[in-house]
């Protein structure tokens, strides 16, 4: 999940250039996408830059996909995302642009049984550990005052954090701990995750280096549309 320290200051102008300030408050991290043509190296200079490219209204909200880049300063492209972020209760009332690429959950999968099942448990204070790890100050993820203000159960965990969850559980069981062989990483994050829930991570093999994943709290879906690509060798 580190991908995404190098873009966010790049991330953050480009989403506000075409969301007014004043629904910064509605937003939650709706899907997100990452496709790594390499890793990241300890000594490397990236250079990041991102557009908005679409958006869709709805009537319980509207949202927007950004398209972001890291590249070396010789234009080495390192990775790609498109973060969905969806402003709650606005309707921009069209839809306009591109979609992000698709990632949906193959249904006819539950006909077979996961290859595997990871759990995990969320810290009470995650959200304050990861939050200056990623430079994510958000205060929904800080602030119990202001995460109820804005219509929420209390401080949700980040959608990345949670999102890291189930990174570690495909490399740990798909990849063999190397985090070199994941080419793609995909999710919509249906329900916000609370601190100290547990969490479990399925998993099932979906062709060709493919796997399709979701995360449940008890019954509940919270990450969903998961969709892990997983390489033989080194990037």
């Amino acid at each position: 999940m580190f991908a995404i320290v190098p873009v966010f200051n790049a991330l953050l102008p480009a989403v506000l250039s075409v969301v007014p300030v004043e629904l910064a408050m509605k937003v939650l991290h709706g899907e997100q996408d990452f496709r790594f043509h390499r890793p990241i190296r300890p000594g490397d200079t990236l250079v990041s830059r991102a557009r908005p490219v679409g958006y869709a209204g709805r009537e319980n909200g509207t949202g927007l996909v950004v398209h972001t880049e890291s590249r070396t300063p010789d234009g080495e492209l390192v990775n790609e995302q498109w973060m969905t972020s969806f402003f709650r209760r606005f309707d921009a009332g069209e839809t306009v642009g591109e979609p992000a690429p698709d990632h949906r959950f193959d249904e006819s999968l539950r006909a077979s049984a996961p290859v595997a099942k990871v759990p995990a448990h969320v810290d009470e204070d995650q959200t304050f550990r990861y939050s200056p790890a990623a430079g994510d100050p958000m205060p929904i993820h800080l602030d119990e005052e202001i995460a109820r203000m804005s219509g929420l159960p209390g401080i949700i965990a980040h959608g990345l954090c949670m999102m890291a969850f189930t990174s570690w559980a495909v490399l740990t069981e798909i990849a063999g701990g190397e985090t070199a062989r994941l080419r793609r990483l995909a999710v919509r994050f249906a329900k916000p995750v609370l601190p100290g829930q547990d969490l479990s991570t399925s998993i099932w093999a979906a062709g060709e280096g493919r796997y399709a994943y979701e995360t449940t709290v008890g019954d509940t879906i919270v990450i969903k549309d998961g969709l892990a690509e997983v390489g033989n060798g080194r990037a």
